[in-house]
């Protein structure tokens, strides 16, 4: 490997007060908070990766987890092609039991290895608080039985750095009080209006989004890069959503409505960030997540065939009371072996 090649500076979500970036200096990788180093790494590249720990200052065990999680992030996510990697397992004595288990690593041999299928279905590099499972209690809404939904989320829910575009992106719960006129500007955007169909004054975007908010299958998302707002996202559960009686829909089904308010972020390497890391939050949120879904228009071709190529597959074509929708669905095996946080490449 050339040892005068410098990567830009991988920003990891983990903690991200820490400020914990990741740089890789030819064949060396080096992890450090607010400048000062924390881990340095030699790396022997190729499909599957081996990385030895180098000589340094100790570093407390909870620390150092967290430096070689940001590592291995961002090696995973700098790397489409990569689908192992390895640690000399002798040299990581301080965190090893909590790698294995956690799922994050496994023994072969003298070495670990790492499988980014595995740690992309960790909660702790991106989500703030490792969601507990809640407990299942089915209840009725209407004529749908479903579990009872946990207590909805505040602030900031997940985050991810974007090696293509250099910048984070951000999802965090709308807020009437901070959100109401930013929504009233998208929601009146004829460019969104004319697909998302609920344009009005202030108050029919407080009724809205209120509602949504109140909502126990609705999770009302503002999308953020580096912190700037750009998108409202829909998360919702499939089986108490209008989606649920036009397929067998399982418990912990999720599905997804989108807008993309400001039209400089409508670009495809922007899409290629949103889409898998939305996919991502609702599979991280909710292990028993098997499936995500969609309807989007079936008229819609270009949309649906954007949706194939990003792993989801087109199921069928059904008739709502307003559109004629196309059921689109992502598997979480898919998604993880894939290794779909990659942008897909074009058709």
């Amino acid at each position: 490997m050339n040892d005068t090649v410098k990567s830009a500076p991988f920003r990891s979500a983990i903690l991200s007060g820490q400020a914990l970036e990741t740089t890789l200096t030819g064949a060396a990788l080096a992890v450090t908070r607010n400048g000062q180093p924390v881990l340095e790494l030699d790396i022997d590249a190729g499909n599957e990766c081996w990385l030895a720990r180098k000589p340094g200052a100790p570093q407390p065990p909870t620390l150092l987890q967290q430096a070689l999680l940001a590592a291995l992030e961002s090696l995973s996510a700098s790397r489409a092609d990569l689908n192992a990697l390895r640690l000399h397992a002798g040299e990581w004595p301080e965190i090893k039991a909590e790698l294995l288990r956690s799922g994050a690593a496994r023994e072969t041999g003298p070495s670990l290895t790492v499988s980014p299928a595995m740690l992309w279905q960790l909660p702790q590099p991106w989500l703030p608080q490792a969601p507990a499972i809640y407990p299942q209690n089915h209840v009725r809404t209407g004529e749908r039985w479903h579990p009872r939904r946990p207590a909805k989320p505040q602030g900031y829910v997940y985050e991810r750095f974007i090696p293509w575009l250099g910048q984070s992106i951000a999802f965090r719960v709308a807020s009437v009080e901070q959100d109401l006129h930013t929504m009233h500007k998208w929601m009146n955007d004829p460019r969104v209006a004319q697909f998302f169909q609920e344009e009005g004054g202030l108050d029919y975007q407080r009724a809205y989004l209120g509602g949504r908010l109140a909502d126990p299958h609705m999770l009302p998302l503002i999308a953020e890069f580096d912190r700037v707002p750009f998108g409202y996202m829909e998360v919702y559960w499939a089986q108490e959503n209008r989606l649920g009686p036009y397929y067998a829909a399982d418990d912990y089904d999720r599905g997804w409505h989108v807008l993309v308010g400001e039209e400089a972020y409508s670009g495809g390497q922007f899409i290629s960030a949103w889409l898998p890391s939305l996919m991502h939050y609702m599979f991280l949120d909710e292990p028993r997540t098997q499936r995500i879904v969609g309807e989007p228009a079936a008229s819609h071709q270009r949309q649906v065939r954007n949706l194939e190529r990003s792993g989801f597959a087109a199921i069928k074509d059904f008739d709502f009371p307003h559109k004629r929708a196309t059921l689109v669905m992502l598997m979480r095996e898919k998604f993880f072996s894939n290794r779909l946080w990659h942008p897909s490449p074009k058709a």
